[in-house]
C-alpha cells in the first residue's frame, strides 16, 4: 500500500491506512492520532478537545505539572507500539504497524535511572539527529561523575559551593540522583517541581532543601553547598549573583560541551558533555540495529547525519521542514 511522510513544519505528519498521525506537533494540528513523545516544553501542546493523545501515563502526569493539559490521552492502541527511548522518564517512540519506527528524542546509554533506548527492526525509522554530526563523541558516563567529583571535591576543600546545571526536566533529575551524596544540596524551585512529580512516578529522589527556603534562612552563608538549578547562562543575573554574592562556581551539563567554545559562549567555569541524546556513534549504531530500508533524520544534523547514511548504503533523507511530501511504499 501507498503512504506519505510529510515534514509539514509541525512536526512530523504521517498519511498510513488512511490515518493522518500526527508526531510531536509544534502546535494545534488535524489530525486521527496525535503522538507525544515526550513532556519537554517544545513537545506538549494542547490540542482540540476531541483530538486522540497517544502518550505515556508519565509525560501526561509531567505536561500536567508544567502546566499544560494535553487533553484525551491513551496508553495503548491497536497497531501503535510505545517503545521507549531512553530520554527522559516517560519518553518514548513510536512503532506503527510493526514497520514505521518514530524514535522522538532518544538516548541508548543509562543514565541513574533511566534505561537505555530501544531499537527495533523496522521498514521506515524517522530517527532525530541533534547530535549527527561526526564530531560529537561522549565520553562513558563513568569518566564525566570521576572528574565531577574530583572539582566538587577539591572546591569543598576551599569552601567554595557549586551550581549543577542542567534542563530543570529530565537532566536535573539525573544530576539530583548521581550527586546526592554531597551535603548540603539545594534546588531550584523550577527543579524540585520535577523532582517531586519523579517522586510521585516512582523514582525516588533525596528530598533538597527549595533555593529560596535556604536563601530565606541563610542557609547559603554557610559555605560550601550545592545547588541544583537550570541551564542558564552565566551571564543570567541569577547566576551573577551566586558569584558575586558567594562565589559559586558553575558546572554545567550538556552534549553541546564537546563543542570547545561552549563554556566560554555560555560563561561557564565547567562544561562536561552528559547528554539525554545519543551521540554521533550511537546513533549510527542505532540505525544498523533497526535495519531500516528507508531513513528519515529530522532536528538538528540531519543533512550531516543523511549524508553519512548513504555513504553507508541506507537509503537516508533529511526532513528539512520544507512542507515536502515524500513517497513511499508502507
Amino acid at each position: 500500500m501507498t503512504g506519505n511522510i510529510i515534514d509539514s513544519d509541525n512536526g512530523v505528519l504521517i498519511r498510513y491506512n488512511d490515518m493522518k498521525i500526527a508526531l510531536d506537533p509544534l502546535k494545534v494540528i488535524d489530525a486521527d492520532l496525535i503522538f507525544v513523545s515526550h513532556a519537554h516544553i517544545d513537545h506538549i501542546h494542547p490540542q482540540k478537545d476531541d483530538a486522540i493523545i497517544l502518550t505515556s501515563e508519565e509525560t501526561d502526569l509531567l505536561a500536567k505539572r508544567r502546566g499544560i493539559d494535553l487533553g484525551k490521552t491513551v496508553q495503548e492502541l491497536n497497531g501503535f507500539e510505545l517503545i521507549d527511548s531512553g530520554h527522559i522518564l516517560g519518553s518514548r517512540g513510536l512503532l506503527i504497524d510493526g514497520k514505521i519506527f518514530y524514535t522522538g528524542d532518544l538516548a541508548t546509554r543509562s543514565r541513574a535511572f533511566l534505561n537505555k533506548g530501544k531499537s527495533v527492526k523496522c521498514d521506515i525509522l524517522i530517527i532525530e539527529s541533534t547530535y549527527g554530526k561526526n564530531n560529537f563523541h561522549f565520553p562513558p558516563l563513568e569518566k564525566i561523575l570521576d572528574e565531577v567529583n574530583k572539582i566538587i571535591s577539591n572546591l569543598f576543600s576551599r569552601g567554595i559551593p557549586v551550581v549543577l546545571m542542567g534542563y530543570p526536566l529530565g537532566k536535573a533529575q539525573v544530576l539530583s540522583y548521581l550527586f546526592s551524596s554531597w551535603n548540603p544540596i539545594y534546588v531550584h524551585e523550577s527543579v524540585q517541581k520535577m523532582n517531586e512529580a519523579y517522586s510521585q512516578l516512582g523514582i525516588k529522589l533525596r528530598d533538597f532543601i527549595p533555593y529560596h527556603e535556604a536563601f530565606e534562612k541563610d542557609l547559603l552563608k554557610r559555605r560550601p553547598w550545592i545547588l541544583i538549578a537550570p541551564l542558564w547562562s552565566g551571564r543570567t543575573n541569577f547566576v551573577k549573583g551566586l558569584k558575586r554574592r558567594y562565589n559559586a562556581v558553575t558546572i554545567a551539563f550538556s552534549g553541546w560541551s564537546v563543542e570547545p567554545s561552549y563554556k566560554y559562549a555560555m560563561s561557564f567555569d565547567y562544561s562536561f558533555p552528559l547528554s539525554d541524546h545519543c551521540d554521533f556513534d550511537e546513533l549510527i549504531k542505532f540505525v544498523k540495529d533497526c535495519e531500516p530500508k528507508k531513513v528519515y533524520t529530522i532536528h538538528g544534523f540531519s543533512s550531516e547525519l543523511a549524508s553519512y547514511l548513504r555513504k553507508l548504503g541506507y537509503d537516508a533523507t533529511p526532513l528539512l521542514g520544507s512542507q515536502k511530501s515524500l513517497e513511499e511504499s508502507f
